[in-house]
């Protein structure tokens, strides 16, 4: 019997203890093999203990851990700093850091603020978002997050948001490649803001491609230019969570680099720091920042932000992505994984949708292909599967997709390095826990 845990987390269930974590493979204290198909939390994008990246983390280790941002300039955090802002659109020059998605999402909504005061836009405080959506576990971020499960027990406690509906087309039964579609959906971002009162909205917030909550959503044709149309039209800021799309994933370093559409902050994390230390960013555009120092400066903070250990860290991740191909390798290997994952729906009729960009990948499960009838949620597939993964060595990543309570999606998205035949391996335990969840839950095993 393990030991008592004085840890706690969302449940009671206890995992093995961890022993070792190399590439894509994962360890448990008994030998037992896991590859880690979800790249943690979509976090290890470079894969686990990069040879390099904890070569350069020990050399700055010898140098330094901590430099308060208020008493030094550190190396890497400069260094860091400079070479995001090359890889962000043009004119985002400014990078706040901070240790994780959350940190990073509040600092951008604050940051938004901070700017219309500034600049006698006072009335400005709306922030839309969408739902299904997610952007963070911290009081400010969760009001963004359109996940109800999450985010209802603390609505007395903070300022619940606007919300509109996410495009998910595929449950809508619209053509993806159709611009109206994208029409469609953006009209409803527009629809809100005139609701609202333009002069009373500061920014619209989304994830270019999708993250948890909408299982790698991909908006439809002509969406992302019509969004960044209307904000410009009335003077909201367009805020793109990165979090999970960013950091080359997709195939792209930032994953609204698909549309050609430029935000104008920018979220990002996980897969930034590639789950080697606590990383995370604000990218910002010059206009934004300079009336906001030039007013007296940024009224925001986190102790860790430019920690020059965590910054050494993802200087390294980033050179593994740039010098190693890994979003070229994302784009490629990743069309190979959503291939076989579409192959797997002529084998199970209860596959209804297989999504995504680069190896930033998801499937959902139904009842009915045609109507995107959820399975019944006695079912708990969304744990189910899981489980019945976990126990043939396969780690995937799953949610609820239709208002958190019932839906189930699945993502599948392994480390940047997975080759070839890392996803036949992928695939071949993928499909044994699904033949088991079929045969337990009574579901048909082929289409028509």
């Amino acid at each position: 019997m393990k030991p008592k845990s004085h840890l706690f987390y969302q449940t009671r269930s206890r995992r093995p203890m961890l022993a070792e974590a190399r590439g894509v493979y994962m360890w448990d204290v008994d030998g037992k093999r896991y590859l880690d198909g979800s790249s943690g939390a979509m976090v290890s994008n470079i894969g686990h203990s990069n040879p390099r990246v904890l070569d350069a983390m020990r050399r700055q280790m010898e140098k330094s851990t901590f430099g308060y941002r208020l008493h030094f300039e550190t190396e890497p955090a400069e260094l860091l700093a400079a070479r995001v802002a090359s890889l962000s659109p043009e004119g985002m020059e400014k990078v706040f850091f901070v240790s994780g998605g959350s940190e990073a999402v509040e600092s951008a909504i604050k940051l938004a603020r901070q700017y219309a005061v500034t600049v006698g836009q006072g009335s400005r405080w709306k922030v839309i978002s969408r739902t299904p959506s997610y952007h963070g576990s911290t009081l400010g971020a969760l009001a963004l997050t359109g996940y109800a499960p999450l985010a209802d027990p603390f609505l007395p406690m903070m300022q619940a948001m606007p919300k509109v509906p996410a495009p998910r087309a595929y449950l809508d039964g619209l053509a993806m490649d159709d611009p109206a579609t994208g029409a469609h959906y953006a009209a409803m971002l527009e629809a809100k803001i005139i609701e609202e009162g333009p002069d009373t909205v500061l920014a619209f917030i989304q994830e270019p491609i999708g993250g948890a909550s909408t299982g790698a959503l991909v908006p439809p044709a002509g969406y992302m230019q019509a969004v960044r149309e209307i904000c410009d039209r009335h003077g909201v800021l367009l805020i793109h969570d990165e979090v999970m799309s960013g950091g080359g994933r997709t195939g792209k370093f930032m994953g609204a680099e698909h549309w050609g559409v430029e935000p104008d902050i920018i979220a990002i994390s996980k897969g930034f720091g590639a789950g080697y230390a606590p990383l995370g960013a604000m990218i910002a555009h010059d206009r934004l920042i300079d009336p906001v120092l030039d007013a007296g400066g940024f009224q925001h903070g986190h102790t860790y932000a430019g920690n020059p250990l965590a910054c050494a860290a993802g200087l390294a991740v980033l050179e593994e992505i740039e010098t190693g191909g890994l979003m070229q390798n994302a784009a490629h290997v990743g069309g190979l994984l959503k291939a076989r994952l579409e192959a797997l729906m002529q084998r199970f009729s209860f596959i209804g949708d297989v999504r995504g960009e680069g190896l930033l990948l998801a499937f959902e499960l139904v009842s009915d292909r045609q109507t995107m009838q959820p399975l019944p949620k006695a079912l708990n597939a969304y744990l189910e599967l899981v489980e019945l993964a976990y126990e043939e060595g396969l780690i995937i990543y799953s949610r609820r997709t239709r208002g958190g309570i019932e839906g189930d999606h699945f993502l599948v998205c392994p480390p940047m390095i997975i080759t070839e035949g890392q996803v036949d391996e992928i695939i071949d335990m993928l499909t044994t826990a699904l033949d088991k969840f079929a045969a337990r839950a009574g579901l048909a095993m082929a289409t028509a």
